[in-house]
């Protein structure tokens, strides 16, 4: 069996105390650690380049957040005080001032497309949207509320109504079924959705589906019986099945 040279292991244990000295040393002499860290063979030295593109990065990123914010809020003040007033234009009715401004606030129209870090900018496309449609603009009307979304219970639903509404004066009714349908299937609600389901009903008759259109009178009769619309539902679906029984 070999034997342990006490000689190797007097020189290991010199070693390893030596390493621990130096250590010792670094921790307890600031200088000697600072001519660690920054000397020619130190880390910062070695990589300089690295640290100076990071700390560039890091600057940058805060520095742009910051701005973002700062711009973002500046925007949304202007934005709800413009829109306030164009709100008020729309609600009288003068809808050249809502959409195009007054000379001293601005209308919906530049709302939309010069606030666009603010919330405001994505709410007046929907009263943008409101305004285009009183007026017969009925393209302009749907390009600004599909420009819009919401996770409100209420307006997002009212945005696909209005959409089906403006396809329903261009006689594209099968456009209008689909959004009078997604009105119906966002967030259903015992206030709105039985509007959703009579005007269902009527583009499905206007499209030549008095099938779909019977089935829309039925879920408004099923699911909403204290619905102001439920007996004119219940006096339209038969008529239509009068209808349909009729044609066959």
């Amino acid at each position: 069996m070999a034997k342990n040279n006490p000689k190797n292991n007097k020189t290991a244990k010199s070693t390893t105390q030596t390493q621990s000295n130096i250590g010792v040393d670094l921790l307890d002499d600031s200088d000697l650690l600072r001519e660690k860290i920054l000397g020619a063979d130190g880390f910062v030295q070695k990589n300089r380049f690295l640290l100076i593109t990071l700390t560039a990065v890091v600057v940058l990123s805060v520095g742009g957040y910051l701005f973002y914010n700062y711009l973002s809020a500046q925007q949304e003040k202007q934005a709800q005080d413009d829109m306030f007033a164009a709100v008020y234009y729309l609600e009288a009715d003068s809808l050249n001032k809502a959409i195009k401004g007054d000379g001293n606030y601005s209308g919906l129209e530049e709302i939309a497309d010069n606030y666009t870090l603010s919330k405001a900018s994505n709410l007046s496309r929907f009263y943008l949207g409101v305004a285009l449609l009183k007026k017969g603009k009925y393209e302009e009307a749907i390009a600004s509320l599909e420009n819009f979304s919401a996770s409100d219970l209420l307006v997002q639903s009212r945005a696909y109504s209005l959409i089906a509404d403006a396809n329903m004066e261009l006689g594209r009714y099968e456009e209008a079924v689909k959004y009078y349908s997604k009105a119906i299937n966002h967030k259903p609600n015992k206030s709105f959705t039985p509007q959703y389901l009579m005007k269902l009903a009527v583009a499905n008759e206007k499209n030549k589906n008095l099938q779909a259109a019977i089935d829309a009178y039925s879920k408004l009769i099923d699911t909403y019986p204290a619905s102001p619309d439920y007996i004119n539902a219940k006096k339209y679906k038969a008529q239509l099945e009068q209808s349909l029984k009729a044609g066959k």
